[in-house]
């Protein structure tokens, strides 16, 4: 386990805020400190990042595998179609069809969609089983890494990356990279959760959506434009993720009480969007940046 002592936005120290556990794959607690200038939360401490993989080992992790069988993978299956639909409008209203890098691509649904629609389109997948699904499903090569030399030469209209920023190990580094893989005149659409929205402020520790140590990182509005602002990227736009209030509350509900409640998830989902309405606070946003 890696400690994590100072915030990689200023340096500062990072001090207690609250401690989450992995329901998903090892059962530990870990602790989840904040740099209290900026309102970045960090996972610490943290697998080291070659054991980092062990940790998506799970047959609960449905972005990587395309599960269709229970109820809740069903349901999953059809508000991710919807939102597929709702991913590609956005991406489509910011810009012309060119190029697009989807960044943590899973088994590719969304270049699926980008593909299809007469995108020219890439993507990244760490995971092998999920890049293997992926490069089936668009006949394009996905990358292991964003690191990956056959990136180095290749520049992009929009780079994507749905719920990914909080998984990745060094937050600096990528937020370079994604810089110099963007066109000067492109645009880059992050989404992630936000610890400030009123499900998170609700379930505290029992929060789905910590999700720790799979989330490295747990971001509020103002360190998303901390930490972009620093790399020369202006925030242009912010817009809700109006679903992630009801698939988080649910698995919320699941890890307090031991059961899947749905009525009481959809109640938390819906009274969480609602404050939102007022608060800008929702539980999952999507951030529309570009170089300044």
């Amino acid at each position: 386990m890696e400690e994590i002592l100072k915030s990689p936005i200023n340096n500062n120290e990072l001090t207690e805020f609250i401690t989450a556990t992995d329901y998903t794959v090892s059962g530990k607690e870990f602790s989840i400190k904040i740099d209290e200038a900026t309102g970045l939360l960090v996972t610490t401490p943290r697998p080291e990042e070659s054991d980092l993989g062990k940790y998506y080992e799970s047959k609960d992790y449905i972005s990587h595998t395309d599960g269709n069988k229970s109820l809740f993978e069903k349901v999953y299956n059809q508000v991710r179609n919807y939102s597929l639909k709702k991913k590609l409008k956005l991406v489509e209203s910011k810009h012309a069809k060119a190029t697009l890098l989807d960044i943590g691509c899973g088994t590719g649904a969304f270049l699926q969609t980008c593909k299809n629609a007469g995108w020219k389109v890439s993507g990244v997948e760490p995971g092998e089983k999920a890049r293997t699904l992926a490069q089936f499903k668009v006949n394009e090569n996905i990358s292991p890494s964003l690191f990956d030399a056959g990136l180095n030469d290749k520049k992009f209209d929009v780079i994507t990356m749905w719920h990914v920023l909080e998984h990745v190990p060094d937050l600096n580094q990528t937020i370079e990279r994604l810089k110099q893989l963007l066109t000067s005149t492109g645009i880059l659409i992050v989404a992630v959760p936000n610890y400030n929205s009123y499900d998170a402020l609700h379930y505290g520790r029992f929060w789905a959506a910590y999700d720790v140590p799979r989330h490295l990182y747990h971001f509020s509005q103002q360190s998303i434009k901390e930490v972009f602002g620093n790399h020369g990227f202006g925030l242009t736009e912010t817009k809700p993720m109006i679903f992630d209030s009801f698939y988080v509350s649910l698995l919320s509900e699941q890890y307090k009480t031991g059961r899947k409640k749905w009525f009481s998830a959809f109640l938390m989902g819906l009274e969480s969007n609602i404050k939102a309405q007022q608060t800008g606070e929702y539980s999952s946003l999507i951030y529309i940046l570009n170089r300044k």
